[in-house]
């Protein structure tokens, strides 16, 4: 019974880290870290941003959980995983899918994916930190389904 509660609680934090993106992203990173964000949103020089420090917060909840877990055999070990799972997933989709930070992924043509770049542009269309939208990094709005949708047909 243990293992499905952690299995459980492992794909529940995940979920959940969903939401917390949003709402840090929206917040925290176009609030008063937009000092931090900003460079995320400019043309920077090189493969690092100061943006990339966000990623340095979450992954060390992450480690923090798993490390904790695994040496109190407690509830933070799935916890642990879940972070590190959505920050892998971050790092697969948003860093190298995305802006490509790695050439590995070629173009998509799935629906969803298509969607999501074209959230994300929208999201990167707002320079500054203020009028932004489209915050998430998996869900995406019902606005840009139907404009790849509507995008399709007209093909």
């Amino acid at each position: 019974m243990e293992v499905v509660l952690y299995i459980l609680v492992g794909v529940l934090t995940f979920v959940f880290m969903e939401f917390v993106a949003w709402a840090t992203h929206k917040y925290v990173m176009h609030g008063f870290l937009w000092v931090w964000h900003k460079s995320h949103h400019q043309k920077t020089r090189g493969f690092f941003e100061l943006n990339d420090l966000f990623f340095v917060f979450f992954g060390s909840l992450g480690a923090y959980n798993l490390i904790s877990g695994l040496l109190y055999n407690d509830i933070r070990l799935p916890i642990g995983i879940g972070i590190t799972a959505y920050g892998l997933t971050y790092i697969a989709v948003h860093d190298i899918f995305i802006h490509k930070r790695l050439r590995i992924f070629g173009k998509a043509d799935s629906l969803y994916f298509r969607a999501l770049q074209r959230a994300h542009r929208a999201h990167h269309g707002h320079i500054g930190k203020d009028d932004g939208e489209s915050f998430g990094l998996l869900l995406v709005g019902r606005k840009y389904w139907k404009q790849e949708l509507e995008k399709r047909k007209s093909k």
